[in-house]
């Protein structure tokens, strides 16, 4: 029946040229909320956080190859600056939850016969007929809709063996248990890796000659710094399986401001339980961003300030005082002390 089967192409192609031109994607997130609330938790990092921003676009529209994982990134940078966070509010922002992710770290591996901790035990050993291994299938397949979040944390402490195993799962997005009994399938999760490889060659950078150097001179020798140590670590073969590599700079006193207001952000929601509000006297907060700065660490330095100075007296003052619900607490420094009073 060729007239019949010539009509029915030609009204298929009819259909499609007047079918309004409109791209659906299976996902459900948006790139540009996920981009908004990334720049609000993240600091200093707009060029970080752009690229990945333009690369969720990418997986949103179904651009890459669908016989690998949706996206493999690699964040490079030191301590603190972020990079963890980064992949914990991708998982919020998809999942609704910041743990809602399988994450793997990776200096509990720095042994060769922990290979075995991602791939199950080899036949005849215990736990094969199990299938035992460190990967939560559901967190890395997540579900049609929501693709799964995969985070390899400190990537340069493992093993040679267990970086190994790690490239079937970014080249073809499968890894087969070593009990030949399941595949679990990463084709549809987002896998980040975090690493500190050059971190302490920028530091020297910044701490010695590098230090009067333009700021755009001294990033491109930070940055290359980390591509030579990258390159001393990693056979070519697992780099080429790296979609991003995207690096995370030292946080610098120009964010001690912001460090100080995301540090008294994350306290308070922690204090919403008890119904109250911290508030912080100028003084304080100099103080704070003070004591809590130190390039080393980054946003933890500040956090680990906030913890060991403000909340003890924080503490006593909820258990002692009891204030009562919908309370501001006004926390000030008062000769070299941190005092609290309520309203």
């Amino acid at each position: 029946m060729p007239f019949i089967n010539e009509l029915l192409a030609d009204n298929q192609q009819q259909n499609l040229r007047a079918a309004p031109r409109t791209a659906v994607s299976r996902f459900e997130f948006e790139p540009d909320a996920i981009a908004q609330r990334l720049q609000q938790r993240i600091l200093g990092q707009p060029a970080a956080l752009a690229e990945i921003a333009g690369s969720l676009a990418v997986v949103k529209a179904e651009l890459g190859d669908p016989r690998r994982p949706l996206g493999v990134f690699l964040l490079l940078g030191p301590t603190g600056v972020g990079k963890t966070e980064t992949v914990r509010l991708i998982a919020e922002a998809i999942h609704g939850r910041a743990d809602a992710l399988c994450r793997i770290d990776m200096n509990t591996l720095a042994q060769e016969h922990y290979a075995a901790s991602l791939t199950g035990a080899p036949p005849g050993y215990v736990g094969s007929k199990e299938g035992t291994t460190l990967f939560d299938r559901e967190t890395i397949e997540g579900r049609f809709g929501h693709p799964g979040v995969v985070l390899f944390d400190e990537l340069e402490k493992a093993s040679d063996p267990v970086i190994r195993a790690l490239m079937n799962i970014l080249d073809n997005g499968q890894l087969r248990l070593s009990a030949g009994n399941a595949t679990l399938d990463f084709r549809n999760s987002l896998i980040f890796l975090t690493s500190n490889l050059g971190a302490q060659a920028a530091q020297r950078l910044e701490q010695g000659w590098g230090r009067l150097l333009p700021a755009s001179w001294r990033q491109q020798l930070q940055q290359r710094r980390q591509v030579r140590a990258l390159h001393n670590r990693f056979d070519p073969e697992f780099i080429n399986r790296l979609d991003h590599r995207i690096s995370y700079r030292p946080l610098g006193a120009g964010q001690l401001d912001q460090l100080v207001d995301l540090a008294l952000e994350q306290l308070n929601q922690r204090l919403v339980r008890h119904q109250v509000q911290l508030l912080l006297s100028p003084a304080l907060r100099h103080y704070l961003a003070t004591e809590g700065y130190d390039r080393r660490f980054g946003a933890r330095a500040m956090a680990r300030t906030f913890r060991h100075q403000l909340e003890p007296v924080l503490a006593r003052t909820l258990l002692e005082r009891k204030p009562a619900p919908g309370a501001l607490l006004r926390a000030d420094l008062l000769q070299g002390k941190i005092v609290i009073d309520l309203d």
